[in-house]
């Protein structure tokens, strides 16, 4: 595969991304993040690169306050209409995160499917996402992030992968530089009931992977501490075999 532009995660998402198996698990990803970061239930919550809402409207379905942020138009409309239609204590802006501008105005900030960290254009622009983070939380304040695993990329990628939804297939391929840290990665999904064709992926969306250290350090520069790290939405402690890893970190 050969890599899109460096803009791409600007580009290309649309609301078919409800089908795929992954967001099927929404729920039960919330519940986790509840209890990994101890919540009272009565938290200010900031997501951002929120997609079309789908973890932003199931925590204001449990009574939470929720803002979320996305770059992508079509995502932010159907998470306002969503919100609207059933009254919920949501609200959804169109921007890009290097844009956001809270300042100490909530108790958890959200970085879910990636969060976009990596998706920029180099190392620079991804380290403002750390910072918008930082300058959100209010003191006390704890980040609930999930991310690809750089550690995971190191040991096992290339790799596909395919995997079963309710209503599609899903064919994801990794490729992995290790010197670059970039992922290229590429998906095709399959409608069930329809011809199954030869998968031909040529491009891939470039995406910087980081290790658990790495974050940590980024963090720790700008006051937030890591105090917990699971791996593949399970209570277990991340390692190189988890290829997600799921890191709670607090404000000082």
């Amino acid at each position: 595969m050969k890599a899109r532009s460096s803009d791409w995660y600007k580009h290309g998402w649309t609301l078919d991304i409800k089908n795929q198996s992954w967001t099927e698990n929404t729920s039960a990803q919330v519940d986790f993040i509840i209890k990994a970061l101890e919540l009272k239930g009565n938290e200010r919550i900031l997501d951002l690169a929120c997609g079309y809402g789908r973890h932003s409207l199931e925590f204001a379905r449990r009574g939470y306050e929720v803002v979320g942020v996305d770059i992508t138009p079509v995502y932010v409309e159907d998470a306002n209409m969503t919100a609207k239609k059933e009254e919920l204590n949501a609200s959804f802006f169109c921007r890009d995160i290097r844009d956001v501008e809270f300042q100490n105005e909530f108790d958890v900030v959200l970085s879910l499917g990636d969060g976009a960290v990596g998706y920029l254009e180099n190392d620079y622009e991804n380290s403002r996402i750390f910072d918008v983070i930082s300058k959100a939380l209010k003191t006390g304040g704890k980040n609930f992030m999930d991310l690809q695993n750089g550690d995971y990329a190191d040991a096992h990628y290339p790799q596909r992968i395919w995997e079963a939804g309710k209503k599609e297939l899903t064919l994801s391929q990794f490729e992995w530089n290790k010197e670059t840290r970039i992922l290229l990665y590429g998906q095709r999904d399959f409608a069930y009931e329809t011809v199954l064709e030869k998968p031909e992926m040529n491009e891939g969306d470039p995406t910087r992977l980081y290790t658990k250290s790495e974050i940590e350090s980024l963090f720790k520069e700008r006051g937030v501490s890591l105090w917990k790290a699971y791996g593949n939405w399970t209570l277990e402690e991340v390692n190189e075999g988890h290829s997600q890893m799921l890191l709670c970190g607090q404000k000082m």
